[in-house]
């Protein structure tokens, strides 16, 4: 492996790995620098993807248990076998993490086992976790070093008992009473999955709302449907302690705004309330770096810092902490460090929640749109009323459309029910390319299928659903 290079990425997550492979393409000589033993960052190997291989078995497990027989299909004897749900997960993750090794040796992307510091600008360092540490010189320095669980004051993780998303990930038995704490995204797909397999599931809320930043009708939904799942919300309260006695914890809570104290008994704590920037030992201080009050990496419209020939990029800087979005900033990053022009369009990135059923959105919500004093239309139709989604036993929930009243362009989208993050990218697309409603509405779908839901909300932008 060579010392010096055009570009070396720091962090072989979503972001990094994306980097290097598209900025190796492009011509350039890429290193990667990653402490971990595999690459992927935190999505593929405690993240994104095993959270996906849990969320997909239980759910299984859940329609075998309870709903197969509503459609003639009886099955008895169902059995729990966690061991072999953990083994297919961290196969899936195995299996993924390999094949970015494949793809780094595939376009020639040099990996440094280790821990990077900018030294100075364009120079490296490598400390790996045995053996001296290295220096390689490089005309250009890609920070992506991603984000890690935020910590709860009061409540100390063990990663056992009183866990963040990487302990929930891996669980040796059913919990009788999991607590998740917040009501994001991580923390209804985690607890969704423990439900399903058993676990009593409370989640406590600062808030007096689920997902902060969801279109409120959607997450007034939302809310009642895992009520039904067996969710129990405490909404507007605040955890103040947690104490670990020998069969169970004692989670102190009380009224957000205020007022007298409470224990919930429960057997293991997720703490889910957000993640920060992990720069930790990157050396932006010494170098000069700017970060904002929150920790976040200070960027410029081509993602270079204050210092020249330092960029970042994914959960280090501001925006949605999404994997996605790491790696369309990734790729546009390493085409601007080479010369080309990168763009990303940020009214246009999707957010799912892995639950079920899925929740997905693009764009701006109808509360972003009345504080914005922005004049608009809504068409909505229920899955109730779409031919697939019945046939599936899979009613609950409505695709909802936002668009301007003036022109018809599409502001956005939120969509709860059956396969919505699948679904959500025909309205992505129509967005990259400034689609009106009316476009959905004229554009031909298939029958019968769930996406023929998109079509009639657009329809009923204009007031002329067919179907509802």
């Amino acid at each position: 492996m060579s010392t010096s290079y055009d570009l070396i990425v720091i962090g072989g997550g979503p972001g990094g790995y994306v980097a290097a492979i598209r900025a190796a393409q492009l011509g350039l000589q890429v290193a990667c620098v990653e402490k971990r033993e595999s690459l992927g960052g935190t999505c593929l190997n405690i993240g994104c993807i095993p959270s996906k291989a849990l969320l997909s078995s239980s759910e299984k497990f859940a329609e075998a248990e309870h709903e197969l027989a509503d459609i003639g299909v009886k099955v008895s004897g169902v059995k729990l076998d966690l061991p072999a749900m953990m083994a297919h997960k961290d196969a899936v993750v195995s299996d993924n993490t390999k094949g970015i090794d494949f793809l780094f040796k595939k376009n020639k992307v040099d990996r440094y086992l280790g821990s990077g510091r900018i030294a100075a600008a364009g120079k490296v360092e490598i400390t790996p976790a045995k053996g001296d540490a290295q220096m390689l010189d490089t005309k250009a320095i890609l920070i992506a070093t991603g984000s890690e669980s935020m910590p709860l004051p009061g409540v100390e993780t063990d990663e056992e008992r009183i866990v963040t998303s990487t302990g929930a990930l891996s669980l040796s038995a059913v919990p009788k009473h999991l607590v998740v704490v917040g009501a994001g995204y991580i923390g209804l797909e985690m607890g969704s999955v423990w439900a399903r397999l058993g676990s009593k599931v409370t989640v406590v809320e600062f808030l007096d709302r689920i997902t902060p930043g969801m279109d409120g009708e959607v997450a007034k939904n939302f809310q009642r449907i895992l009520g039904k799942q067996g969710f129990d919300f405490r909404l507007g309260t605040k955890v103040t302690g947690a104490e670990k006695l020998k069969t169970k914890i004692k989670l102190s809570v009380e009224p957000a705004a205020g007022g007298d104290s409470e224990t919930l008994d429960c057997d293991i704590v997720l703490v889910a309330i957000g993640r920060r920037p992990y720069t930790e030992g990157l050396g932006l201080e010494a170098l000069g770096v700017e970060t904002d009050n929150r920790g976040f990496i200070a960027i410029d419209a081509h993602y270079q810092t204050n210092v020249e020939g330092v960029f970042a990029i994914g959960d280090c800087v501001p925006g949605p902490m999404l994997a996605h979005k790491a790696e369309d900033e990734g790729v546009a990053c390493a085409e601007i460090i080479a010369g080309e022009t990168g763009h990303v369009n940020y009214d246009a990135i999707p957010g799912i929640v892995y639950t079920w059923p899925e929740v997905a959105s693009v764009g701006q919500t109808e509360e972003q749109l009345k504080e914005a004093g922005t004049e608009y239309k809504v068409g909505k139709f229920p899955f109730s009323a779409n031919g697939r989604a019945r046939a599936a036993n899979n009613t609950d929930g409505f695709v909802k459309l936002l668009a301007d009243a003036a022109t018809d362009q599409i502001l956005g989208a939120h969509i709860i029910g059956p396969d919505a993050g699948t679904m959500i990218h025909e309205i992505v697309v129509g967005m990259e390319f400034g689609a009106a409603a009316e476009d959905i509405a004229r554009t031909c779908h298939g029958h019968p299928t769930l996406n023929e839901a998109v079509k009639e909300a657009a329809l009923a932008v204009a007031g002329r659903t067919i179907h509802l």
